[in-house]
């Protein structure tokens, strides 16, 4: 097997990766947050200190494109919080508990089986579009329960709503062709841009879905789990590695690290923090999906970051996922 050398430099400023073919194609510079992929120890520092790591040949890296300039737009908090959909909340979530499934088509990509659903609603005859995720499709995992991913990712959209967000779209367990499972409602989206086209001008958007990944606790932040609709509001999918009792922080936005969380966010959790109502209304859904332990360290995470509204610090290589690259 051939393979082509990667020199992985270590600056002080700013730790790059040398990506040279032995096509003879130029040089490219690649931004990196780890120093290696399994090696724990301290690595020399200074320009000069070059660890050669080999990959087969063919290995692709996306070229990282420069930051566009911030937009001087102010955001606007309501507008992106608002709910966002032409049927209401409960409109939504009834077509998602009852609608017929007429037909299911398997999505490639991911590690679990997903299928698109076309669903038919019996009175009306309208049809929808809806991302399945059954039980039975779930690959094990060493550190999550088996059988309980497609329970969490309901349990993410029952607490954006509670925070009064409606960044993920109405998510419902039901049963269906491949027995129980998600049904979540889908979103049309520019799938000509990604996380890195639009973060800057979204990034209110942005900050609230990363202050949700900390206090879920969420495994799993991809820059694909970043939609930008046509509707112009930026969605969050993919949310079935949440809520472990474990820290599990694991994400490619770290743009904020120990900056003050934004008023208009802090007052959202101080509100579920401190509203008594809510929570116990919400401790009773999440109980129905989640083991207690789990449910009751969430709320810690949520009064804790209620208490000081401030992002978390990157302290770990672990705390970025593959993605990032």
């Amino acid at each position: 097997m051939s393979y082509i050398s990667v020199a992985l430099t270590h600056s002080p400023k700013l730790n790059t990766i040398a990506h040279t073919g032995t096509d003879g194609v130029a040089a490219r510079v690649y931004r990196m947050v780890k120093r290696s992929n399994n090696d724990e120890q301290e690595q020399p520092q200074g320009d000069d200190s070059v660890h050669p790591v080999y990959l087969p040949q063919g290995t692709v890296f996306k070229i990282a494109r420069m930051r566009p300039k911030r937009s001087n737009t102010p955001p606007n908090p309501e507008a992106s919080k608002a709910w966002r959909l032409k049927q209401t909340e409960e409109e939504a979530m009834t077509m998602l508990e009852s609608a017929e499934v007429r037909g299911l088509k398997l999505m490639p990509t991911g590690s679990n089986y997903t299928f698109m659903a076309m669903l038919c609603n019996p009175e009306t005859g309208k049809e929808y579009a809806a991302v399945y995720k059954p039980v039975r499709g779930e690959a094990p995992l060493w550190d999550f329960p088996n059988g309980t991913l497609y329970q969490r990712e309901c349990a993410a959209y029952v607490v954006c709503r509670a925070l009064g967000w409606s960044f993920i779209p109405p998510t419902v367990i039901r049963d269906g062709p491949h027995g129980i499972g998600t049904m979540q409602l889908f979103i049309d989206t520019d799938e000509s841009r990604n996380l890195y086209d639009f973060r800057d001008e979204h990034e209110f958007e942005i900050q609230r879905i990363t202050i949700f990944d900390l206090i879920t606790n969420n495994a799993d932040r991809k820059p694909s789990h970043f939609l930008l609709g046509m509707d112009g509001f930026v969605w969050g999918i993919d949310h079935g590695l949440c809520f472990n009792s474990v820290p599990k922080l694991r994400t490619v936005v770290w743009d904020y690290a120990g900056m003050d969380i934004p008023e208009d966010i802090a007052q959202d959790l101080q509100e579920l923090a401190t509203n008594h109502v809510k929570t116990k209304k919400l401790e009773a859904q999440l109980n129905q999906m989640l083991d207690p332990s789990e449910v009751e360290i969430f709320f810690k995470r949520l009064e804790s970051l209620a208490q000081n509204p401030r992002f978390p610090q990157l302290n770990s290589r672990r705390q970025v996922p593959w993605g990032f690259f």
